[in-house]
């Protein structure tokens, strides 16, 4: 059993499966949400996907009831804060609920608490300033789905302290994660600033008529040997993540290039937001898997 005690807020998909990873590598660690549908959807999909490893032969009973051990599910934020040495956070990508949310962190939590967040736009120095411990707030980007992916990004703000930046290094590596160091925060971080310009491009030859998703998503897949094509990637992400990410940036830089596209609009606003909603780019059973 790992002695850090871990609390993750928001139980969305990113959040459910980070707390759950966390778990698997021996971890005691409490989920929490506000909304009560959250955390029922949350609670359901950690119990089918532990029960799936078993009928796979992936895990066995006894590690499962172990697991199932290690993770608590409360609706009480100062229960979910009570004894933990690291709080991360993965809530919706608004930069104000996010400040609100670290600013009662703050209050709650014990003051050896680490706070880390997931954004994956939002830099630790944005957030870091509606607390009284900015040594203590770090970027820790996990990318989707955090149960599978091996990369997490550690972003410093600009007065993030070492020992935190070692500390949050460390658990990463200790959830069995590959983690890079950015050592200056930007906006994006390295992975997203990249992969933002792939989601431009192929959202560009969509709405002129070039290429449906499924076409633009096999050329990347088998011209550029990328395991999932972009579209595929934006629907597992969420069009609301990926639309509010540059809206925020664009708000930012007021620089055309950042500014949303179309289609993105279009499907945000349509409430198309890919696998969470059913339908995106493509349409899903009810499982998550593709429709034919």
């Amino acid at each position: 059993m790992n002695s850090k005690n871990i609390c993750v807020v928001g139980a969305g998909q990113m959040g459910q499966q980070i707390a759950l990873n966390a778990a698997i590598h021996g971890f005691k660690v409490n989920l929490f949400d506000s909304y009560e549908h959250a955390m029922r959807k949350a609670k359901k999909w950690v119990n089918d996907y532990l029960q799936g490893r078993i009928q796979k032969g992936k895990m066995t009973e006894e590690k499962v009831m172990e697991v199932k051990r290690n993770i608590n599910f409360t609706k009480k934020i100062e229960e979910a804060v009570a004894d933990a040495d690291f709080v991360i956070e993965a809530i919706i990508e608004k930069l104000d609920a996010k400040r609100e949310l670290f600013s009662e962190l703050d209050k709650v939590c014990p003051t050896k608490t680490i706070l880390a967040t997931n954004s994956s736009s939002f830099c630790p120095s944005q957030l870091a300033t509606a607390t009284n411990r900015v040594d203590k707030v770090i970027g820790m980007h996990f990318f989707n789905p955090a149960l599978v992916m091996d990369l997490v990004e550690v972003i410093k703000g600009p007065e993030t302290s070492g020992d935190t930046i070692d500390a949050v290094e460390q658990l990463s590596k200790d959830f069995g994660k590959d983690p890079i160091i950015l050592m200056k925060e930007i906006n994006g971080f390295v992975v997203n600033r990249i992969l933002g310009r792939i989601f431009e491009e192929a959202c560009r030859l969509i709405e002129a008529g070039i290429a449906t998703p499924q076409e633009i998503d096999k050329a990347i897949e088998k011209g550029l040997r990328h395991p999932m094509g972009p579209c595929k990637i934006m629907d597992q992400s969420g069009m609301d993540t990926v639309y509010l990410i540059r809206v925020q940036r664009y708000a930012e830089s007021q620089n055309e290039i950042d500014k949303p596209i179309g289609i993105m609009k279009e499907m945000y606003e349509k409430g198309q937001l890919g696998k969470k909603s059913g339908k995106g780019f493509y349409e899903y059973n009810e499982d998550g898997t593709i429709k034919n």
